[in-house]
């Protein structure tokens, strides 16, 4: 096996700790030929779609590919801004933010971001925090519940990685920090900022990304940590049962999902004669398609169609300072033992001064 080459190395430099925030990917523009990259790539991983290769194959290629690329290209040129996707960008603020947050409070670390999908990819910004001298590594998805089509398929590129390197950093992951109370307490100043602004409605909706429903019988833990922040936030916020719903969006094929259906949900709401909802997402750190458009464009029509009078859509975390502060001291309860300052410049030149009567070569 042939690994990948080792960057430049100069004996007597110390090591650094880098931060790598991972989400779960965009296209490169909001075109069908990007979006048939994106998804070739998105729905041949195994996490995210269980079905065996020879069967799969000639659906994904022989019908979804032909099909759903310029459809979906559509749906993204809606919210497509100038600074590129919403996704995208907040990630990539989210990495600055969270760099200097650090920075401030005596972490020097080093930050990225990658996307599980699309670019930047895992494999080359830890390339680059290796390049940039990173022996220590702790990825942190941004996805507060874990699951295997998210978390898990993030580890696993980090683990493909892994398989090219020679010379590997030390590496942490953090799986979840759905009971976080820094981020349960981020989600509630959202909600409550948002109410002083507009008012309250008669219900808050929670809508989590869904999976299928075989998921959860074959033990992923997802459908529990969500009903695990959502009761969180509830009692943080002082909420009765009856004045919060869990729901679960975004299915694909004709599985049974994750239940209630978001959407199924809000027009029965309606029906029933309610009214005003407010509706939020707090499994998503970043306003990307699946709010911007499903939750804010579609499910907002089909409420007010429904004959519901007020829709209100509460936006993800994003650069908010308390959800920045909450990803701080996640990564800096995870990053204990790590050496924070590097050592003194008279110990890393006499260790070079080692190296080099010892033969190194730099």
């Amino acid at each position: 096996m042939t690994f990948a080459p080792e960057p430049p190395y100069r004996h007597g430099s110390a090591g650094r700790t880098g931060v790598l925030l991972v989400n779960l990917g965009t296209p490169d523009a909001p075109t069908p030929a990007a979006l048939r990259r994106y998804l070739a790539q998105f729905l041949s991983d195994p996490r995210v779609v269980e079905i065996p290769r020879w069967a799969w194959w000639p659906i994904l290629h022989g019908i979804i590919l032909r099909v759903r690329p310029a459809r979906s290209a559509k749906k993204y040129a809606s919210i497509w801004t100038e600074a590129g996707s919403p996704l995208a960008v907040w990630t990539a603020k989210q990495a600055t933010l969270l760099r200097g947050f650090l920075g401030e409070r005596g972490h020097p670390v080093l930050v990225r971001h990658a996307m599980r999908y699309g670019n930047p990819s895992i494999a080359s910004q830890l390339d680059a925090l290796k390049a940039e001298g990173a022996t220590r590594v702790l990825v942190l998805p941004l996805y507060p519940q874990y699951a295997g089509s998210t978390t898990a398929s993030a580890l696993d590129a980090v683990t493909d990685w892994m398989h090219q390197v020679r010379h590997l950093p030390e590496l942490r992951a953090v799986n979840r920090y759905h009971d976080d109370p820094l981020y349960i307490e981020a989600l509630a100043r959202r909600v409550e900022a948002h109410w002083q602004r507009e008012g309250r409605g008669e219900r808050l909706v929670l809508s989590f990304h869904g999976v299928p429903k075989r998921t959860l019988l074959l033990g992923d833990p997802y459908h529990c940590e969500c009903l695990v922040t959502a009761r969180l936030l509830r009692e943080r916020l002082g909420l009765d049962p009856a004045q919060m719903l869990v729901t679960f969006q975004s299915r694909f094929g004709k599985a049974e999902w994750l239940q209630p259906y978001t959407e199924p949900t809000l027009i029965e709401l309606a029906r029933s004669g309610v009214q005003r909802v407010d509706v939020m997402c707090p499994g998503f750190t970043s306003d990307c398609l699946e709010t911007l458009e499903e939750i804010d464009q579609e499910v907002r029509e089909a409420f007010l169609g429904a004959g519901g009078q007020a829709y209100h859509y509460i936006p993800c975390l994003n650069d908010d300072p308390a959800w920045i502060a909450a990803l701080a001291a996640i990564a800096i309860r995870h990053m204990q033992g790590w050496p924070v300052e590097p050592p003194a410049a008279g110990l890393l030149a006499a260790q070079r001064e080692r190296a080099l009567a010892a033969g190194a070569a730099d």
